[in-house]
């Protein structure tokens, strides 16, 4: 195969590998799916190695043509399962049915460009931090109060989280204004309950899937790749808490 196409054919499977890492996918279903997709394209064997921040792939065809990519993963991993979910029926198409790598790229751009629907995640984040807030003995009020501001959590996570890659940095500095706000409207109107409040809103930022998914990767047997992820997970759980707790120290000094 000449290598400008065997080139071209890794580059879209190496796109494939890097929207399902950022769409939250564990490692193992990352290779597997680049490991098919070259496959389905005519590969002899498939090299794939994976990681949080990272992909190689060596791709070796018949003729013994061997082409050698990697993928910088910068973009920090969140979770779409909506995504997820079309990635994954896009990849058993081309492995089933067969398609060019054009319209391979072509999908991908698709689900690439779709609306997820803001809305929503909007919807869903009032309904969960409310929810959680009254379980966990809360009042109808402070439900009301957790979903008002898990529109605020929402807005930070969809519209400014950009600004910010460092996801540490954006759990603290999100979990502290949320903090101040929370610990400022409950100073002024005392029927609010600050710490219901605040056990509703922070189910929307604890990194409970990435840290499922990094114990899954250790547990087959990615162990570096679940490390990685664990440690990462670990880390903004504890920006967020310290977010929190910052704003529960300023505030009570400033009331």
């Amino acid at each position: 195969m000449e290598r400008n196409i065997s080139s071209e054919i890794l580059h879209q499977i190496l796109n494939m590998g890097e929207m399902l890492l950022n769409s939250g996918a564990e490692i193992k279903r990352v290779e597997q799916t680049i490991n098919r997709l070259g496959k389905a394209y005519g590969a002899a064997r498939m090299d794939v190695f994976a990681i949080t921040s990272s992909i190689v792939v060596t791709m070796s065809f018949p003729d013994g043509t061997e082409i050698t990519q990697t993928r910088r993963i910068e973009q920090p991993a969140g979770t779409d399962l909506s995504r997820l979910e079309r990635l994954n029926a896009l990849s058993r198409r081309c492995c089933e049915n067969g398609m060019s790598i054009q319209e391979l790229a072509e999908g991908m751009d698709r689900i690439r460009k779709e609306d997820t629907g803001s809305w929503y995640v909007y919807l869903g984040s009032v309904i969960g931090a409310a929810a959680f807030s009254v379980f966990f003995g809360g009042t109808v009020q402070d439900g009301i109060a957790a979903g008002v501001f898990a529109l605020f959590i929402c807005f930070c996570q969809n519209v400014l989280s950009p600004f910010c890659p460092n996801r540490v940095i954006f759990n603290l500095l999100c979990s502290l204004a949320a903090g101040i706000g929370i610990y400022g409207v409950t100073a002024v109107i005392p029927v609010f309950h600050a710490d219901k409040i605040i056990i509703g809103d922070i189910m929307l930022l604890i990194p409970g899937i990435a840290m499922t998914n990094a114990v899954k990767d250790m547990l087959v047997g990615d162990t570096i790749a679940g490390t990685m992820r664990l440690l990462e997970s670990l880390l903004w759980a504890g920006a967020l808490a310290g977010g929190f707790m910052a704003s529960m120290w300023l505030m009570g000094g400033v009331l």
